[in-house]
């Protein structure tokens, strides 16, 4: 379903992305991990195509997000860092607008709406303006408009940022619903999350995919067995007491 192949980003005389690869199939959920400045979001913004990648390729269910960005965005459920949204907007009117962008109309429009308000639980804020929701609330809406219209990927750039740990463990449950019949990319600093919802982790530092492997085999990367001693000594290369860690 997502298949990137050296792609490589600069912002100048930053390289943000360095030769990143790899592939999500159909009923992957992927972990893509990394301390701050990593490249996950650029990465996560060329694959959606809100930027324009400096060489290499991305493919959506088969298109180019260069040649054939409309019907890889059609693919598509993005949610974003910060769930932007229009703050003055509700709920309601949001999720409609949405809804009419993505070609959803009549019976169809108010079905699909209905449907991801009940999963997400937005019954109660529907009619109040954004801008006064709680920040949970607001990363909610933002999941609610990326799944609308039933994509058959899904990427989220910390979709549980905010909620607290009630509204994680239901945000979990959802995509854990969602994993058979999508591929779908999940960027997170909470490696308990990697081990309840993901099939497999990438970890990636300073521009480059620095491990590959289900969340299992990672942790089996060092001798304490847990993901954060895993995910430190890659990415800061603590190997002290990382056992297997510093190996390839």
């Amino acid at each position: 379903m997502i298949e990137i192949t050296s792609l490589v980003k600069h912002f100048g005389p930053i390289l943000a992305v360095d030769g990143v690869s790899f592939s999500v199939a159909r009923g992957e959920v992927l972990g893509f991990l990394g301390p701050n400045g990593a490249g996950k979001s650029t990465t996560m913004k060329m694959v959606t195509g809100f930027l324009v990648p400096t060489s290499g390729t991305a493919t959506v269910a088969g298109h180019d997000v260069t040649r054939e960005p409309l019907a890889v965005k059609a693919r598509i459920g993005y949610l974003p860092e910060g769930a932007p949204a229009y703050p003055d907007m509700t709920p309601e009117g949001f999720l409609n607008f949405v809804a009419r962008v993505r070609g959803l109309s009549g019976s169809r429009r108010r079905a699909r709406i209905d449907e991801v308000v009940s999963r997400v639980n937005l019954q109660g804020v529907m009619r109040q303006p954004i801008d006064t929701l709680s920040k949970g609330f607001k990363r909610r809406v933002g999941l609610a408009q990326a799944i609308l219209h039933d994509p058959e990927v899904l990427i989220m750039d910390e979709p549980t940022d905010g909620l607290d740990p009630n509204q994680k463990h239901e945000v979990r449950n959802l995509i854990n619903q969602m994993a058979s019949t999508k591929a779908i990319i999940l960027s997170t600093h909470i490696l308990e999350e990697v081990e309840a919802v993901c099939t497999r982790a990438i970890i990636i530092n300073r521009g480059k995919v620095v491990a590959d492997g289900t969340p299992a085999q990672l942790k089996a990367r060092h001798s304490s067995g847990r993901l954060d001693d895993v995910f430190r000594a890659i990415t800061t290369g603590d190997t002290a007491r990382s056992g297997k860690a510093g190996r390839p």
